[in-house]
């Protein structure tokens, strides 16, 4: 059985990588700024993900329209996993692989944002999402994880967690938005 300090060990061990790793240092500042200018100029980011990531998505999107710590004006952000009746529409006429892409499709604009979440980094919906986003002149974002698979060729800013372990990649994926989220806070656009 595993202790709580093996767990966090583990965990600890993927973040010193991360910490170490001067490349996603500018990958981070990149996201930073793709989100900032998005927001600022009126654009929309729109989110993704499966399972726990769609819940991630949410996440971020709440707190963008939301607040995170301080009071500020209303961002806007859509998480495409919340619509149930779009998904199963989508879902039925389509396929599960373009439930997310139709949504971007009719939803986005030239100069929005699209962050695909994938713990793998080889959805196949959000392959098909960040296809759809490059048609429409967004810009993407990838929160991945393993090697980034197949998604990281697809996205401008690529954030991959060098790790294997799905729990450890989503516990660093909330620290990555939740940063996102403190530097939203910090706009007075």
């Amino acid at each position: 059985m595993m202790t709580l300090n093996q767990y966090m060990g583990e965990l600890m061990q993927t973040m010193i990588v991360i910490q170490g790793d001067e490349s996603f240092g500018k990958e981070w500042q990149a996201s930073i700024e793709l989100i900032e200018s998005t927001v600022t100029k009126g654009n929309t980011v729109f989110i993704a993900g499966n399972g726990g990531s769609a819940a991630d998505a949410q996440h971020i999107a709440a707190e963008f329209v939301g607040r995170f710590k301080k009071e500020r004006r209303s961002y806007p952000a859509i998480a495409l996993t919340t619509d149930t009746s779009a998904l199963t529409s989508i879902g039925n006429d389509y396929g599960f692989v373009r439930v997310f892409s139709r949504q971007l499709e009719g939803l986005g604009r030239e100069g929005d944002l699209f962050i695909g979440i994938s713990t793998s980094g080889n959805s196949v919906n959000i392959v098909h999402a960040c296809s759809e986003a490059r048609k429409q002149n967004m810009k993407i974002i990838g929160l991945l994880g393993n090697d980034g698979g197949l998604i990281k060729e697809f996205v401008d800013v690529a954030l991959v967690v060098p790790s294997t372990v799905t729990a450890h990649i989503q516990e660093i994926h909330q620290q990555i938005y939740h940063s996102w989220c403190c530097a939203v806070d910090e706009l007075h656009g």
